[in-house]
């Protein structure tokens, strides 16, 4: 799990009601949300959170490198706790269920030297792409 409060609370980040709510939001496995989403679960928990505020602190938590922002659809980017481990996405084409993935191999060690054109390379981004269990039934 990414237990984001406690990393925040950690790194001595000043947690707000609405900085905590965001956290609490975000914590956990396999959570990818937009920040609309963020902000619909967030105003559950407190209805005076505003939407600048959930970007804001969306914003600022990315700039601190303890959420990742994921684009894997074109579309809205999602939010990706899970920050301190590298991984990848598994992508579902149908309902766009996000999961977390740890293939066993480094995407950048595969890359062979001829194609890195003279780079040097700091990371990968994979995105696999498929059909859910869910989407699969008939």
């Amino acid at each position: 799990m990414s237990d984001l409060p406690e990393r925040l609370r950690a790194r001595g980040w000043r947690l707000t009601a609405q900085r905590r709510v965001v956290a609490e939001v975000l914590n956990g496995d396999h959570v990818h949300l937009t920040a609309d989403e963020v902000h619909a679960r967030a105003g559950e928990r407190l209805p005076e959170i505003s939407r600048a505020t959930v970007y804001n602190t969306l914003g600022e938590l990315v700039l601190l490198g303890e959420v990742l922002e994921v684009g894997t659809d074109g579309r809205a980017k999602r939010y990706d706790p899970n920050a301190r481990i590298a991984h990848q996405h598994l992508v579902c084409g149908a309902c766009g269920t996000i999961r977390d993935v740890h293939p066993d191999c480094d995407p950048v060690a595969g890359l062979p030297e001829a194609e890195r054109f003279g780079f040097d390379v700091s990371g990968a981004e994979i995105t696999f792409r498929g059909i859910c269990p869910d989407c699969k039934r008939p």
